[in-house]
């Protein structure tokens, strides 16, 4: 029987995109050079989340400040815009539409897990208090997804074994193929209607995550 849900945060939970867009806004209108766009600043952050793939989120989204503001000339200023591309971004990171709905309906029979790649703190970001267990990469020993350790340590906070705990994500790597090689359920959610890239297949996948309590009960029967 399954006992925990456990969910990625960035792009799953939470509308990231969102609130990084309106960090770098800040920055840009903030930094005011010409030379420095929002797009500059978007595209070099872009380049350093596939070059710092294994790096700290924060550490990823410092480095890729600093590269657009050497640029000008300006990489010594990197503390200021950073912490206040950061205090915008966490003043806009909220959960999409629904969430807060399908998680009190999903804890009334499952433990809720919090599991993430990145820096949404969930209490910064509008879910405090929801989830047993909060996990974040890179912190107290724990690897980045897709590695098998982060699942393991997925398994370990919820007190269950593989086929008791479902991860739910929007990544297909990271994931489901990630979820799957450490033996966990897997809920693809697939907003967009992709094509699995590859030959491991999610146990359920669905387009919202309104979709969500029917799919964990269905695995359960």
């Amino acid at each position: 029987m399954i006992t925990t849900v456990a969910f990625d945060a960035d792009d799953t939970l939470v509308d990231i995109r969102a609130a990084v867009t309106a960090g770098l806004i800040a920055v840009t209108a903030a930094v005011a050079d010409p030379a420095l766009t929002l797009e500059l600043f978007a595209a070099d952050a872009e380049e350093h989340w596939t070059l710092l793939a294994d790096h700290h989120a924060r550490d990823i989204r410092a480095a890729a400040m600093r590269h657009t503001l050497a640029r000008a000339g300006r990489e010594h200023e990197l503390d200021r815009w950073l912490e206040l591309f950061f205090e915008v971004r966490y003043a806009n990171s909220r959960p999409f539409d629904g969430v807060a709905a399908v998680l009190d309906k999903l804890s009334r029979d499952y433990r809720l897990g919090y599991a993430t790649n990145a820096n949404s703190l969930a209490d910064r970001c509008g879910l405090g208090g929801r989830f047993a267990f909060e996990l974040y990469a890179l912190e107290n020993g724990v690897p980045k997804k897709p590695a098998r350790g982060f699942f393991d340590a997925v398994l370990a906070a919820a007190s269950a074994q593989p086929h008791e705990v479902v991860y739910v994500g929007d990544s297909y790597d990271h994931d489901v193929a990630g979820a799957a090689g450490a033996g966990l359920r897997t809920v693809w959610l697939n907003r967009a209607g992709a094509p699995a890239p590859g030959p491991v297949r999610a146990d359920v996948v669905i387009a919202d995550l309104a979709e969500l309590p029917d799919a964990v009960a269905a695995l359960n029967n």
